[in-house]
This record gives structure tokens, C-alpha cells and sequence, in this order.
């Protein structure tokens, strides 16, 4: 990319540096990307110096320091929506990990938060500026929990989950008059650096026998935020190793 055709993204929950977030803002740097990362913690600054780009520490539940982030940046043609899950910022206890029954509404609010409105508040407050984009692109990761499948005690992540590709649709219809595509990739088990032992040996009964590398997932996303995906919009793109089409578990 030169200087004048030079596009920029904006990456969220990219503070782990074995993760999706960090693994997706280091490919679009190497592509020519002018990046910028957030997350909750300081740590995103450590991130942001080891790519050489900009970094910005905020709480995407609150629509007010998304509002903040957005002004601070001049441009966004790519927004990746990767905040969600178990977020070092976010107080997730053991009480989201339980039946419906059981859950509080603490609990069920704070998950749904972490897992969905973020990716609203930041899609929200980056839009006006996606739009002026003559190519824009918003990519959302969300799982295959709930978007395709559910484990045991997980309602309201699977909840989220399901929602963000309702949502991802709804933003792709809405905003196709602008020439914005809206997808939402739905992984499987992906070895990051949090991933438990528990979830290895899942990521070994998939049909590859093996979990997916945060960089795997990244290649989706540069290919979603490229001109080449430009007549792809409003799907749920599942990269699980097979997964969710075996019947059998070993």
C-alpha cells in the first residue's frame, strides 16, 4: 500500500500477545495496515510497542470511552470487533459458569456486556466514520458457542454469542448502501495463551486433531477486510477444524 491508498483498522481486545486480537493487528500491520489496538488494561500498551502501533486503553461496555477512542482516530476503514470472552479488565467470576437456574442476573448482565455490547457500542460510535470509507469493512469474532453450537453451563455466553450474528447481519443490510460488509467469524477451539487443558484435549477429538492458531483465524479477517471479499457480507464464517460436522467424538 503507498501513502495515499494507505488503509487503516481499528482492532479490539488486543491486549494478549497469544491472542486472536493481537494476532489479527500484527497481519494487517505486516500488510500495510495503519493500525490502532485497544483492551481494557495497560497492558495494551506494551502491545501496542512491540507492533509499532497505536494503542489505547478503554472499557468498551461504556459508550462513552468508545466515543472517546473513535475521536482520536482520523480515519477507520476496518473495524474488528475481538473484545469479549474472559477480558482481564472485566471481573468474570465462576458465577457465569452455571445453569440458567442458577445464574444471577449480576452475572447474566455483566456477560452480556463483555460479549455483546461491546461489539454495539464500538460498532456504533465507529460507524460514522466507516462510512466514509469507500471500502468498509466490520468483522466480528464471534464462536461457535452459540452461533452454531452450546456447551454445558455457558447460557449466557452462548447467548451473546448467537446475538452477535444477528447483529452482524443486521449492520450488513443496513449499511451495504455505503458499501460496508458486515461478517462474523465463529471459531472453534483456538489454542491463544489462556486456553485450558480441558480445551486442548477438545481441540484434539476435532476432526484435524488439533486446536486452531490465533494466526488461522487472523488470515479470515485480512481476507474479510480486503477488496477481495468485497461481495461477502452478512455471513457467519466457521473455521473449527470440522467440529461442528462430526456426529462422533473420539
Amino acid at each position: 500500500m503507498n501513502g495515499a491508498s494507505r488503509r487503516t483498522a481499528l482492532v479490539s481486545g488486543a491486549g494478549a500477545p497469544g491472542g486472536i486480537g493481537f494476532a489479527i493487528a500484527r497481519q494487517l500491520k505486516d500488510l500495510g495496515y495503519d493500525v490502532s489496538i485497544t483492551a481494557t488494561t495497560e497492558r495494551i500498551v506494551e502491545r501496542a510497542h512491540e507492533l509499532g502501533v497505536t494503542g489505547a486503553v478503554a472499557d468498551l461496555t461504556v459508550d462513552s470511552e468508545c466515543l472517546e477512542l473513535i475521536a482520536k482516530i482520523p480515519r477507520i476503514d476496518v473495524l474488528v470487533n475481538n473484545a469479549g470472552m474472559a477480558s482481564i479488565g472485566s471481573p468474570l467470576g465462576s458465577d457465569e459458569t452455571a445453569s440458567l437456574t442458577e445464574i444471577t442476573s449480576a452475572a447474566w448482565n455483566r456477560g452480556i456486556k463483555r460479549n455483546l455490547d461491546t461489539a454495539f457500542n464500538l460498532t456504533k460510535a465507529a460507524l460514522p466514520k466507516i462510512r466514509n470509507s469507500n471500502a468498509g469493512r466490520i468483522v466480528m469474532i464471534g464462536s461457535v458457542t452459540g452461533g452454531l453450537m452450546a456447551m454445558r453451563e455457558q447460557p449466557v455466553y452462548a447467548a451473546a454469542k448467537a446475538a452477535l450474528v444477528g447483529l452482524t447481519r443486521a449492520i450488513a443490510l443496513d449499511e451495504a448502501k455505503f458499501g460496508i460488509t458486515c461478517n462474523v467469524i465463529l471459531p472453534g477451539w483456538v489454542a491463544t495463551d489462556t486456553q485450558s487443558e480441558h480445551e486442548k484435549v477438545q481441540g484434539q477429538n476435532t476432526p484435524l486433531g488439533r486446536s486452531g492458531t490465533p494466526e488461522e483465524i487472523a488470515s479470515l479477517v485480512t481476507y474479510l477486510s480486503s477488496e477481495s471479499a468485497s461481495y461477502l457480507t452478512g455471513q457467519a464464517l466457521v473455521v473449527d477444524g470440522g467440529n461442528s460436522i462430526a456426529e462422533e467424538r473420539s
